[in-house]
C-alpha cells in the first residue's frame, strides 16, 4: 500500500531516504486523482522495498504542497536524494510511470 505522506513525515520518509520516491499529490474531490489511485497502489506493490511510493493529500498537508509549488493535481513528483528529478502532471497510464521509475531508480 502507498505510504501516507504528511507535512510532518515527508522529510523523514522522502527527503532523507536514499531510495527513489514517487509522490502523488492528490485530493479526494479530484476525479483524475481518483482515476490514478489504483495505478499508484499497484506501483507500490510492484516496487515494494525498491522504490518508495507515497501519496500527499493536498487538502490536509498544505505545507509540503506549497513547498513544491503544486498548483495542478494529480501531480506526481519523482524525488531522489532530496531533489525532484522528474514530474508528471495529470492522469497517465501505468506504463508511463513504470518507464520513468525504471529510468530513475
Amino acid at each position: 500500500m502507498a505510504l501516507e505522506l504528511t507535512d510532518s513525515n515527508f522529510k523523514a520518509e522522502v527527503l532523507d531516504s536514499n531510495q527513489l520516491s514517487v509522490v502523488d499529490f492528490w485530493a479526494e474531490w479530484c476525479g483524475p486523482c481518483r482515476a490514478i489511485g489504483p495505478v499508484i497502489e499497484e506501483l507500490s506493490k510492484d516496487y515494494a522495498g525498491k522504490v518508495k511510493i507515497g501519496k500527499v493529500n493536498v487538502d490536509h498537508n498544505p505545507q509540503v504542497s506549497t513547498n513544491y509549488g503544486i498548483t495542478s493535481i494529480p501531480a506526481i513528483l519523482f524525488i531522489k536524494n532530496g531533489e525532484v528529478v522528474d514530474k508528471i502532471v495529470g492522469a497517465q497510464p501505468k506504463a508511463n510511470f513504470v518507464k520513468k521509475i525504471e529510468a530513475l531508480k
